[in-house]
């Protein structure tokens, strides 16, 4: 099920480029714009006069496609995360540790000798 969600997400994301692009493509109400200047005038030479409806088709047939497969993915995660709960095991791995003791707040004081305690005396120049 895995690998089908993932081709379905790889075709979801291709169709995403090629609906940008056609947008991008299209000659705006104004006749200006970024259709004009990605090549509107190319598009007119390949698909003649009606190059308005060919791509007006192509963005309508993209943009179905696209929300088609966005809801197919929606309900497909759905599906995999409900029999992945179902089947005993956790949609996501469980890690288990073990807990190490905390150390302690303050060490223990250290009884220091009272010889050590005193300043350290020079020692005599020769």
């Amino acid at each position: 099920m895995s690998i089908l969600l993932g081709i379905f997400t790889f075709i979801l994301i291709l169709t995403s480029i090629f609906l940008i692009l056609l947008v991008l493509a299209q000659k705006s109400k104004s006749d200006g714009g970024m259709g004009a200047a990605m090549g509107g005038g190319m598009a007119e030479a390949t698909f003649g006069a009606d190059t308005g409806n060919v791509l007006s088709k192509a963005t309508i047939n993209a943009a179905i496609v696209f929300f088609v497969l966005s809801f197919a993915l929606y309900l497909g995660r759905i599906y995999e995360r409900k029999h992945a709960n179902a089947s005993g095991g956790a949609a996501l791995p469980t890690i288990s540790a073990t807990a190490a003791p905390s150390p302690s707040k303050s060490p223990a004081p250290v009884a220091v000798p009272a010889s050590a305690q005193q300043a350290p005396t020079a020692a005599p120049k020769p």
